[in-house]
């Protein structure tokens, strides 16, 4: 038999290596079950190999997508490969790389595409190559390089640089049948400096032009509800603290400016029920406050109204479904204090405000979006300065009356903000 005291130095000493010709056996034994621990918690923390579950608060579940080892700047959806039926995921971190993320049954299988060095933050993702099937991927970041990725079924993807802007940083791209009266659709180029570019397919390739300069940095701009064939709008959340609205013209951008600000303003977000004739936005300053703002088309203003004093640095805002109220109007927003905050309220009633995660470090963007159809509410997509992606969502059954679940599950999970029974 071995002795004891041998067995614990090797285990408390990797130097240990002299052993007894008859314990040699035993000791090899011992390191093997190290070895293999370890390698069963690596799998267990890996979400390309499992659902890794993380603490939310409120009643919430979250979950590990992607981590990286650098912050992820900009995370959110689209459909990079027609044959799967959940959105992927994509993520745009401090390197310059942009990782798409397919989902199955909980886990997460990362699709590396481009690698530009430094920092990516804008996306598109927009049909304006014939002679690609299918709309194709653009990504831009500090150094100025525009990239067009292209996906394939098999798990491949086509990048390559179509434009430069050497000293430019892109802040901000939208795509989409931005001029209707034009074959096509168009791309949006928005700079650090305020400058715009437009692009458009010519003779089969991407072509962009010099088309305004807006003299601002563009943060976020995103396209409203827009009857066709009407020049969709875009609206834009600008560091100068105004909120622009912009059409495509014949010669440039036209706008309009909804509201001048004393603060920047970081992040935008649009009301799901808003309609060409009734928008709805949400807004956030760079002090905290998040603001509301409602179209008035008698008055052709918009009514502004202060939602939320929270903390220092928002940078996310995401609205959609998150209650189980279907009455109950609620938005979601992240920032600096790495705290991702649930407000809501019910028709003609005040505002509340809950936490329902808190990151590891400042939080930069969130996404809401459909990838977990247990429950009768969207999820969260949620990235920043921690470097990694995470998802939370309501538990099983939430919001889905009479629908049993897991009975080792918690069956009864926390009410609030005033939610109606979840189950």
């Amino acid at each position: 038999m071995i002795d004891t005291w041998k067995v614990l130095a090797l285990l408390a000493f990797s130097s240990v290596t002299t052993i007894t010709a008859g314990a040699q056996d035993h000791v090899v034994q011992v390191i093997v079950v190290e070895s293999e621990v370890e390698e069963s918690d690596a799998e267990e923390s890996d979400p390309a190999k499992n659902e890794v579950p993380l603490p939310a608060l409120a009643g919430w579940d979250a979950s590990l997508v992607y981590e990286s080892d650098v912050g992820i700047w900009t995370v959110g959806t689209l459909g990079a490969f027609e044959d799967y039926g959940c959105p992927e995921v994509f993520g745009l971190d401090d390197k310059g790389r942009c990782t798409i993320l397919a989902s199955y049954s909980g886990k997460w299988t990362p699709h590396q595409t481009v690698h530009d060095v430094k920092w990516l933050g804008a996306l598109a993702h927009v049909d304006l190559t014939p002679s690609v099937e299918g709309p194709e991927i653009y990504v831009g970041g500090q150094r100025g390089n525009l990239y067009q990725i292209v996906m394939y079924d098999d798990r491949t993807c086509d990048t390559r640089v179509i434009a430069r802007f050497p000293g430019e940083e892109i802040h901000a791209l939208v795509g989409g049948d931005l001029a209707p009266e034009t074959e096509g659709a168009e791309l949006l180029v928005f700079a650090r400096s305020g400058r715009v570019w437009l692009g458009r397919s010519d003779d089969g390739e991407v072509r962009l032009h010099p088309f305004d300069d807006v003299g601002a940095r563009i943060r976020q701009a995103t396209l409203l509800p827009s009857p066709e064939p009407v020049r969709p709008r875009i609206a834009a959340a600008c560091r100068c603290g105004e909120l622009f609205l912009f059409q495509v013209g014949r010669d440039g951008l036209e706008r309009a400016v909804i509201a001048s600000e004393p603060m920047g303003l970081g992040r935008l977000a649009v009301a799901p029920e808003s309609t060409p004739r009734h928008t709805i936005l949400y807004v956030t300053r760079d002090d905290g406050v998040i603001l509301r703002f409602e179209e008035n088309r008698a008055t052709e203003a918009w009514d502004r109204e202060i939602v939320y004093a929270g903390p220092q640095g928002p940078r996310g805002l995401v609205a959609g479904r998150f209650s189980s109220n279907t009455s109950a109007e609620t938005i979601a927003t992240f920032g600096y204090s790495g705290k991702v905050q649930l407000l809501s309220r019910v028709k003609g009633g005040p505002w509340s405000a809950e936490t329902i995660f808190e990151d590891r470090d400042k939080g930069h963007w969130l996404e809401a979006a459909e990838l977990d159809g247990r429950n009768a509410t969207d999820e969260l997509l949620a990235s920043g300065y921690g470097g990694r992606v995470v998802l939370l969502s309501r538990p099983p059954a939430y919001g889905l009356p009479d629908v049993p679940v897991d009975p080792d599950l918690d069956p009864e999970p926390a009410k609030t903000n005033g939610d109606v029974a979840a189950r």
